[in-house]
């Protein structure tokens, strides 16, 4: 949650009006629980989505973005959520696949640094092919965390932000 790239995607988003809540998985920082594989994950990203619904009322579009292991787990809830739009940020194609659990709704952004070791070239060319109706920016000279790169990623973050208001 405290990621350079994390605070880039929040910063692109709260830019716009777009509010953010951003949080750690189980085991991660200071919360509690154990990893799970992105198992009990989705379980704390469902929690969230939920929380912030209760908070913000049934009449506020909700929207999910997650980067890398959090790409995965994003990609897996996103199916199964009310969602206004999805956006994965360098999805560790490497080491995981993306499973849906059902359509898309909304604008989707699939941002990913032409050198990043977790996602290369042809999982890259999977992901145009696995999600058609995505936008995949592919940022070069990034690599899997954006060194140098994260005025790009914000960019097109921004533009995901940007569709996501005009739905």
């Amino acid at each position: 949650m405290d990621s350079p790239v994390i605070g880039r995607v929040v910063e692109a988003c709260t830019a716009r009006g777009v509010a953010t809540l951003r949080f750690n998985f189980r085991g991660v920082g200071a919360s509690t629980g154990h990893h799970d594989n992105g198992r009990g994950e989705q379980d704390d990203v469902r929690a969230s989505l939920a929380h912030l619904q209760a908070l913000l009322g049934d009449r506020v579009r909700i929207a999910l973005a997650g980067y890398s292991f959090g790409a995965a787990v994003a990609a897996a809830v996103a199916g199964t959520a009310q969602l206004a739009g999805l956006a994965l940020v360098a999805p560790p194609m490497r080491v995981t696949e993306l499973h849906l659990a059902g359509p898309l709704r909304g604008p989707v952004l699939v941002a990913v640094g032409a050198e990043d070791q977790y996602c290369p070239a042809a999982a890259i060319d999977k992901l145009r092919l696995d999600f058609p109706e995505a936008t995949v920016v592919v940022i070069e000279g990034a690599d899997h965390f954006f060194f140098g790169s994260l005025a790009a990623l914000g960019e097109a973050v921004g533009g995901w932000a940007d569709a996501l208001l005009a739905a």
